[in-house]
């Protein structure tokens, strides 16, 4: 039998760790379950996992407590790290330090690691991360970016896999990433009982419908924030980034590493996301048909707009509209 390990962190926790522990742990004994019925052998041995039996979580509403330490734990197939509060391995509390030692340890054991939501920061404070790609909540991608410059964060995917390291987007979206452990770990099967039982859309493949783009103004170059605002208030009327660049003083060459440098995005993909961010916000609040919001938000090719939408959100401005307009349900 295979043994998974749920991380408990004692510190550094909020509501969105306990939902990631109790997740796992109820998919992973449904999953068990499911297989006992069926005539076969349980896969996992699950185990909650803290530092010590003297430190539990406890954040005034619940409290979690382990059922081994790391010291007891001396196998492991699988780790999952839950949402926490940590950010770097130098802001982490000690006992957190000791979990990010741990489960570095166990990775080039051959342990596999998972991370749920914001756990990625938790999981990239190892460095296991470095030069590998990496998927989290889409409102802390700029944060993420400003510490571990040398991870590949994507935030548009669901689910990350590689060399053994599993991370997924933001929030709820944690129960995908166990529906996708579940048919590794398992079969395919086992993950579709989950999925219904738990009543999880098993084949979302993105978080991209649900970002909400919000202008990665958190820099210092003040004529980038500025081209910005400009681009904010105009999006509706063609802009030509030519042109922008001389508004603002600067050549196009110089105009786009800076505005790269401070946005991680080129101006003009900068600009197709406020388009698209409008349109999105249009669909959900107006009566207004797809052409009549393309023509607001600046495109005059249907085409064109429909496949920028699809390639940012993930799906058509016909079913955005059609799953996000009230009046449409």
């Amino acid at each position: 039998m295979k043994h998974v390990s749920i991380l408990i962190p004692d510190d550094q926790t909020n509501m969105s760790t306990i939902a990631c522990i109790v997740g796992s742990l109820q998919v992973f004994e449904a999953a068990n379950a499911y297989f006992e019925r069926i005539g076969k052998n349980p896969v996992f041995k699950i185990s909650l996992v803290s530092v010590s039996h003297d430190k539990f979580l406890n954040n005034g509403f619940f409290t979690i407590k382990s059922d081994i330490t790391i010291s007891e734990c001396k196998e492991n197939d699988l780790i999952i790290l839950p949402a926490t509060l940590i950010r770097s391995y130098k802001m982490a509390t000690p006992n957190n330090q000791i979990l990010i030692d741990w489960v570095k340890k166990q990775y080039i054991k051959g342990t596999e690691i998972a991370s749920m939501c914001v756990g990625s920061f938790m999981l990239a404070s190892t460095g296991l991360l470095s030069g590998k790609v990496c998927s989290t909540h889409w409102a802390k991608e700029e944060e993420f970016k400003n510490i571990f410059p040398d991870v590949n964060i994507q935030t548009d995917k669901l689910i990350t896999d590689e060399n053994g390291i599993y991370t997924n987007g933001g929030a709820y979206s944690f129960l995908h990433l166990l529906m996708y452990l579940v048919q590794k770990f398992y079969d395919r099967q086992t993950a579709i009982h989950c999925a219904k039982y738990f009543q999880v859309d098993i084949n979302r493949s993105q978080q991209s419908e649900f970002l909400i783009f919000n202008g990665h103004k958190s820099h210092n170059d003040e004529i980038i924030l500025k081209a910005q605002l400009f681009m904010e208030n105009n999006y509706q009327v063609k802009i030509s980034i030519e042109d922008l660049s001389i508004k603002f003083g600067l050549s196009r060459r110089n105009f786009d590493r800076r505005f790269i440098k401070a946005t991680n995005l080129r101006p003009f993909d900068y600009l197709q996301r406020l388009k698209v961010e409008a349109a999105k916000k249009a669909f959900e609040n107006s009566r207004k048909s797809v052409s009549e919001v393309m023509y607001d938000v600046g495109y005059n090719d249907t085409k064109a707009f429909r496949e920028v939408f699809v390639r940012i959100t993930g799906i058509t401005p016909i079913a955005y509209k059609e799953k996000y307009n009230i009046d449409l349900q």
